[in-house]
């Protein structure tokens, strides 16, 4: 049993497919968060002031996609423009590097999309828990309104949203397994693909699982460590 594995894994090469897949995974993950909380932190502004009809746009965008499954969003992303950009990539003479690109560049976009809902959210609930003795505090110096946002109170507000971004990073590295529908080969994807062939689902589904386990702990230590930077000289109380 043992030298059926070691042959799997190691002669016939699975487990630097699986790793590949991992690192497809992390990329998609790290961007879609990142991305997506650079186009939350604006749009949580906006919902935080109850600007008309900016606000509402927000707030309809963030209730959409929280409302519907993250694999239908993939999917009216991608079959929803696929044809369009195939057109135009064919007309200026890109259709196989559009062909190629198009599913990566979607995915992360989608997974951006659905990170960023989520985002602004925590965002915005961070922003409204900022507390007011801070905000007088700063009034109090003659601090003028945009010097207290960017020195008090956005700062503050981010402080106490990382929890809410751990969760949604979270989720985010586990929603990367439903970009697979688009072609890209991530590691759920990678674990089919050999379970397949090899006939060995249980095998490979279980080192997918360990290896998703392996990602989410690690991201959780290390955002435990950044609390904990981040919160010295604020009382636990």
């Amino acid at each position: 049993m043992f030298y059926d594995i070691w042959v799997l894994m190691v002669e016939k090469g699975w487990t630097l497919a699986l790793l590949r897949g991992a690192g497809v995974t992390i990329l998609i993950g790290v961007l879609g968060v990142v991305i997506g909380l650079a186009a939350a932190i604006p749009l949580a502004i906006l919902r935080w002031r109850r600007l008309p009809v900016l606000s509402q746009l927000v707030d309809a965008y963030s209730i959409v996609i929280r409302g519907v499954p993250g694999l239908l969003v993939i999917y009216l992303l991608f079959f929803g423009s696929v044809d369009w950009v195939q057109k135009v990539a064919s007309a200026f003479g890109y259709a196989d590097s559009a062909e190629n690109a198009y599913p990566f560049i979607v995915g992360i976009i989608a997974i951006a999309a659905i990170s960023c809902a989520y985002s602004v959210e925590v965002i915005r609930g961070a922003l409204q828990a900022v507390p007011l003795g801070l905000l007088e505090a700063a009034r109090s110096l003659s601090l003028t309104p945009r010097l207290t946002f960017f020195r008090v109170t956005l700062p503050l507000a981010l402080r106490l949203a990382l929890g809410g971004i751990n969760n949604v990073w979270q989720m985010t590295i586990k929603d990367t397994s439903l970009v697979s529908v688009v072609g890209m080969q991530e590691l759920m994807r990678t674990a089919a693909i050999a379970a397949g062939i090899t006939r060995s689902p249980l095998l490979f589904y279980c080192l997918a699982a360990a290896m998703f386990f392996g990602m989410t702990a690690v991201s959780q230590i290390l955002f435990n460590r950044a609390e904990k930077y981040f919160n010295r000289g604020f009382s636990r109380g």
